[in-house]
């Protein structure tokens, strides 16, 4: 062990931190306390330790409610970084009489999507000019037409992608006209969970579903949000698992889009009152957590489950309904029979029951046995497409990016030349947002990917590097 590893260790040993070395990372436990589980961080060993993400990992490791449940397992990430409360990268598995709503927070549902065309960089080259225009203004200028009927609004929310199409397939409007819900129906088999969670649409904002008005115009509705979200434009730079990606019907030298983004203003109402009222049902008389994360248990529990599947049934359909924009412009830009089928539609930021446990992922992903796991890079670095293995020391999951190496504050103190910009395209209404999200503002990709494949969490299918990047 180096010099300087050691003099971490001893810091994190002084504030109640126990590490020790595994193959591809480390194991942590808090002295003095076995009552909570040890977790396991995959990192890289050149990677920086972060002090403040290890204690609020061993804070949500520590979650627990007066009236019963526990936390059985915790694990991280490679792009483990401290967040709010609660650190990005964590997934925790607990007792099924127990949830964490600070685990998942408002962001109900972020996740990743990926299309892939039949389209070349050279022929997406000759109508790039009016493909931008054309998405310029659906995806940040709100040009976008999507009249909604309060059934489909209905059917979104308490069944999902199931619901949504079965009532727009009766009636549509605006862009939905020209959609192929044929094509929608047959790629529901690649959309993780098909989309479709029993929610309810009585946690969601009443004029989202307004059954006094014919049609509703919800403004959140295949918008990207801000922050790290975006669409972008890429190409298939290489296959690295030849058979899988056939299979998966992905090609050397195919333009791909991918999507970012969740719940919008549904996550965030649903979240925020849920850790709200998980702090005001906390028992009266009974000491608050040291860490501030309340968990909720039995019924109150069951209730949340249903209201962040209602937040996520309206993640999966604005991914969706995001691609199909894109795919519709695509066709009106190239041609009208351009193929563009969806690979895959993964969530990072959940909980779900799986087996007879609760698992959290905060800004992590599932990656089961022979699922497709999506892990995007910066807009300057690559992304990949995976395979899961369903490792079980890594609670099925795997990173969702690369994971940020500077805070958006500390990235804005750099100079022009220390962002990572150079050959980097990318449309947003809001200058801030190129160097807040510059690619020297995260952690490297590749890295990333390659502890996760030698650990045995995922093996590597394709490789994509970004050609113009749409960020809110």
């Amino acid at each position: 062990m180096s010099t300087r590893l050691s003099r971490v260790f001893a810091a994190l040993r002084r504030e109640g931190l126990d590490l020790h070395r595994t193959d591809h990372g480390y194991r942590i436990r808090k002295t003095g306390r076995d009552d909570i589980p040890a977790a396991e961080l995959l990192l890289p060993p050149d990677f920086a330790l972060e002090a403040k993400a290890l204690q609020q990992l061993m804070a949500f490791a520590g979650a627990h409610h007066p009236a019963g449940g526990r936390v059985c397992q915790v694990c991280a990430t490679p792009d483990f970084h401290a967040g709010h409360r609660v650190p990005v990268g964590a997934v925790v598995a607990t007792t099924p009489d127990l949830v964490v709503p600070q685990a998942i927070g408002t962001d109900i549902n972020c996740g990743m999507r990926l299309h892939v065309t039949d389209l070349t960089v050279d022929r997406f080259a000759e109508g790039k000019d009016e493909l931008v225009r054309h998405l310029r203004g659906d995806l940040l200028l709100g040009t976008r037409d999507l009249p909604m009927t309060p059934q489909a609004m209905n059917a979104m929310f308490c069944d999902g992608s199931f619901g949504w199409l079965e009532s727009v397939a009766q009636r549509r409007g605006g862009a939905l006209v020209r959609t192929a819900i044929d094509q929608l129906w047959s790629e529901l088999s690649r959309v993780y969970e098909t989309g479709s969670f029993m929610g309810d649409a009585r946690h969601v904002p009443a004029s989202l579903v307004d059954g006094g008005r014919p049609w509703l115009r919800d403004p959140n509705l295949a918008t990207l949000g801000g922050g790290n979200h975006f669409m972008e434009l890429q190409v298939v730079e290489e296959i690295l698992d030849a058979r899988l990606a056939f299979e998966w019907g992905v090609r050397p030298g195919q333009v791909a889009f991918m999507i970012h983004t969740g719940s919008r203003g549904v996550g965030r109402h649903v979240g925020n009152t849920w850790i709200d009222r998980a702090r005001h049902r906390w028992p009266a008389g009974v000491r608050h957590p040291e860490a501030g994360i309340f968990a909720l248990h039995g019924e109150d529990a069951a209730e949340y489950l249903e209201a962040v599947h209602t937040a996520a049934n309206y993640a999966f359909v604005n991914r969706l309904l995001l691609a199909e924009l894109v795919r519709l412009r695509l066709r009106e830009v190239y041609r009208p029979d351009l193929e563009a089928p969806l690979v895959f539609d993964v969530p990072h930021n959940i909980v779900l029951r799986e087996g007879d446990r609760f698992v959290h992922r905060k800004g992590a992903t599932p990656a089961h046995q022979g699922q497709p796991v999506l892990i995007p890079g910066s807009m300057g670095h690559p992304s990949y497409l995976a395979s899961g293995c369903g490792n079980p020391r890594s609670l099925s999951s795997a990173s969702h990016g690369a994971g940020r190496a500077l805070s958006r504050f500390e990235v804005g103190r750099r100079g022009p030349t220390d962002l990572g910009l150079d050959g980097v395209e990318c449309i947003t209404l809001k200058a801030e947002r190129l160097i807040e999200e510059a690619p020297a503002a995260y952690k490297p990709i590749t890295p990333v990917v390659d502890i996760q494949v030698q650990a045995g969490v995922v093996s590597k299918v394709a490789k994509l590097r970004p050609l113009l990047t749409f960020k809110g």
